[in-house]
Order: structure tokens, then sequence, then C-alpha cells
């Protein structure tokens, strides 16, 4: 019993030191990059659509862009926008429309 003590702390040690796998073993994009370019994609293409345009007098509206369904609200630096698919979602703030 005395050395199943020492055993557990080594095991917890090694686990915490060299992980606990399963991970997969592929090579992706960093982070960041990949979701940066989706949220100026997304961001251009809310941008370009009329059904994604503020309707006036409206403080809260709704659009689909692609496979995202997108809402946006007004704030006092323009718009707040949130658009979401299963698995993902985007955030920006655009500048009103003049």
């Amino acid at each position: 019993m005395r050395l199943a003590t020492p055993f557990a702390l080594i095991a917890l040690a090694a686990a915490l030191l060299f992980g606990c796998g399963g991970g997969d073993s592929t090579t992706a994009a960093p982070q960041g990059t990949g979701k940066d370019a989706a949220q100026v994609e997304v961001r251009a293409e809310w941008e370009e659509s009329s059904s994604c345009a503020h309707p006036q007098g409206a403080s809260r509206w709704g659009c689909p862009v692609g496979p995202y369904r997108c809402q946006a609200v007004v704030v006092d630096r323009g718009w707040s926008v949130d658009c979401a698919k299963p698995g993902r979602s985007i955030s920006f703030t655009v500048p009103p429309r003049k």
C-alpha cells in the first residue's frame, strides 16, 4: 500500500505534464486566421445584402447571410451584429450607414 500513493502521484503528474491524449494529429490553421476570414466574409455579405438593411424606426432586425442567421441591434456606436450557424458564431459592429 505504501507504493500506491507515490505511484498515483507520479501518474497524475505525468498526465498533467504530457496531457491525456485524445488529440487528433491533423495540422490545422491557427485559430484566429480562419475565424477572422469568416468574420470578414460574413460582414461583407451582411453589408451588401439588401435584406439586412436597417428598417426605418427599428431598433432590432434579422436576416440570413449564407448559412448564418444574423441579428442586429442599434447601439451607440452603430449596429451590433451577431451571426450564428450550428457550431459557430460571429459578432461585429458596423458604423451606421448614412
